[in-house]
């Protein structure tokens, strides 16, 4: 997608980014060496209703990736297709409705087409699945999916099952899972491998355990107080002879939606929680990060892909995005979520451990001068730059020549953008053909003197959450996008990111950080620290053990936290470091609260 379209930055050609802890190279690099969440889609138009009047709106969710053949293939709901990619930066989209005529003439809404699908590999075969409760929908079959080449396996899988996934083990043996409810739990059953007819009956393998687990409870406050959880959205992973079952929750409105794991000795369990969630995303300029799947690159590196959230013009408005992961000495999955939406490595053959993967390029424009040539209604220009997805200004109209300049204050080291559009007044519905968006950025060291740094007038692709690493790092202070043309509605945007390096110092270690734990409610804990004059934001750590703290929650201009995801039984250990534009502080040492 529009991650590979030309650059115009000079004459200069594309260079490798250097790691954090490199110098900076010079060697030629085809593609970009880093990426950043929510992944650069062409999401289509969701066509489940509104439920506002604010508009139509972009929407997928429920994402599975697998690696087939060397390439990715990711599958997610109401897109009436797939992408395929091979190196998780440039994203292609296959068009193909999976449904048989029969299901198409009886689904009231055409667009929904694979729903939570579920897509797996057997043998030399790719397969698809979506959710169902009928027995109408088939299992679809490819060995060549990057040509959209595709026969049923299956015309009707009669069990059917609601967000489904499939795992074949080591010995071959095929099983299913799945469950989405506040009520039921997961299942699961073997099947057989070429029929695909059940073995036996659905086994209940796992409820939630809100009683004791805080972050298992419903609402963006974790407390119940509307709805029992849902449990969701099951993925199965083997590694080292155990079975990690996955499973979506607690509501996909929140924060902290996040993906769960609980463990157990054979594919069918039983199976005991982890206390703690293995993706969570409760801070940070977008959140979520729940109902995913697990997959491997091809250095047999893990990574994991999951929901994020918006859930502003609809609450099923959402995003995909993708994080390092793996397992430590002792069998722990964990994922790392820390600067979760900053730029990351994309796979490289570097092996992968809880704290690695991030740039170490910070966040330059967080809540600095901002200027633009129009406001449409109450859409202010300061949402462009305040980390909230949730928030975004627009332009008076979608004209060309409409712009938006951030001042960063001082003269920094620009290393890449991230343009999010925000969709409003959009007039789409479903996947549209032939969309685009074409702009400019500027930049300027005095405010006065301008050239152009990114050139994309010319752009045919649909590029709603732009990320652009630069072919090589710049000096500048003043960054300007400026619009050329809008494929819908006006020009605004959620966030106009700039990431690179000031030249100041890195903030000093955070003091006076204290855990006070409920006395009434053990599941919650009050976290406080002073608030550090050189810093705009901090990462909070949390574990059960000192040395796994895998976990992480970044908060922006705050000096507290009220943190309500505990196992009620267990002691946990936080840390927290301050963040500002040249670097992060030094983690303080671990506090313990039992």
């Amino acid at each position: 997608m529009g991650m590979t379209l030309l650059l115009t930055v000079g004459s200069s050609v594309v260079h490798s980014a250097p790691r954090a802890t490199e110098a900076p190279d010079n060697r030629a690099s085809a593609r970009p060496r880093t990426y950043c969440n929510p992944i650069n889609l062409d999401y289509g138009y969701c066509p489940i209703p509104n439920f506002t009047e604010q508009g139509r709106h972009r929407a997928t969710a429920d994402p599975v990736i697998v690696n087939y053949k060397g390439d990715f293939y990711l599958f997610s709901t109401n897109q009436t297709g797939y992408w395929w990619s091979p190196d998780l930066a440039e994203w292609h989209f296959v068009k193909r409705p999976f449904l048989t005529q029969e299901a198409i003439d009886t689904t009231p809404n055409k667009w929904d087409d694979l729903c939570a699908p579920a897509a797996w590999v057997q043998g030399d075969t790719l397969l698809v699945f979506g959710s169902t409760y009928s027995r109408i929908f088939p299992i679809w079959m490819s060995t060549d999916p990057k040509g959209n080449h595709w026969e049923k396996a299956v015309e009707h899988f009669d069990i059917g099952g609601w967000d489904p996934a499939f795992f074949v083990d080591d010995d071959g043996r095929l099983y299913m899972y799945n469950g989405s409810s506040n009520v039921y739990p997961l299942y699961g059953i073997e099947l057989d491998r070429r029929t695909f007819a059940p073995i036996g009956t659905r086994k209940e393998l796992l409820l939630t355990d809100y009683e004791h687990i805080g972050w298992h409870r419903f609402g963006e406050q974790m407390d119940n107080t509307f709805l029992r959880p849902f449990m969701e959205g099951a993925w199965m992973t083997k590694h080292n002879g155990r079975y990690y079952l996955q499973w979506g929750g607690p509501g996909t409105e929140f924060s902290h939606y996040a993906d769960g794991v609980a463990v157990g000795d054979s594919p069918l369990g039983p199976f005991t929680h982890v206390a703690l969630p293995l993706s969570m995303k409760a801070g940070g300029f977008i959140r979520g990060a729940g109902h995913g799947a697990t997959f491997r690159d091809n250095d047999g590196q893990y990574w994991h892909v999951s929901t994020m959230v918006i859930n502003v013009k609809n609450n099923f408005e959402r995003r995909i995005g993708i994080w390092p992961a793996g397992f430590d000495a002792e069998g722990v999955m964990w994922c790392n979520t820390a600067f979760g939406d900053y730029p990351h490595y994309l796979p490289d053959g570097t092996e992968h451990t809880p704290e690695g993967g991030f740039t170490g390029w910070m966040l330059l424009n967080y809540a600095k001068p901002v200027t633009v040539s129009s406001t449409y209604g109450a859409n202010r220009a300061n949402y462009a730059v305040d980390e909230d997805v949730k928030t975004y200004w627009s332009a008076a109209t979608a004209e060309a020549g409409e712009w938006i300049t951030s001042d960063l204050g001082e003269v920094c080291t620009v290393r890449a953008l991230q343009i999010n559009y925000a969709d409003v007044d959009a007039e789409f519905l479903g996947k549209s053909e032939s969309v685009c968006h074409r702009y400019l950025v500027r930049c300027s060291k005095d405010g006065r003197h301008w050239r152009t740094l990114v050139d994309k007038s010319r752009n045919t692709t649909d590029v709603p959450h732009d990320y652009v690493e630069l072919p090589e790092a710049i000096e500048t202070r003043y960054l300007r996008l400026e619009n050329v043309a809008m494929p819908t509605g006006r020009f605004a945007i959620s966030g106009f990111r700039v990431f690179g390096l000031g030249h100041g110092e890195r903030p000093a270690p955070v003091k006076r950080f204290v855990a006070l734990r409920g006395e009434t409610e053990r599941r919650n804990v009050w976290l406080k620290w002073q608030k550090s004059e050189d810093a705009y934001a901090y990462n909070i750590y949390i574990g059960t053990a000192p040395d796994k703290l895998y976990n992480c929650v970044m908060v922006h201009d705050a000096n507290e936290y009220y943190y309500n995801g505990m196992d009620s039984r267990l002691s946990y250990w936080f840390a927290i470091e301050a963040i500002n534009e040249n670097g992060v502080s030094t983690r303080t040492a671990p506090i313990q609260v039992q």
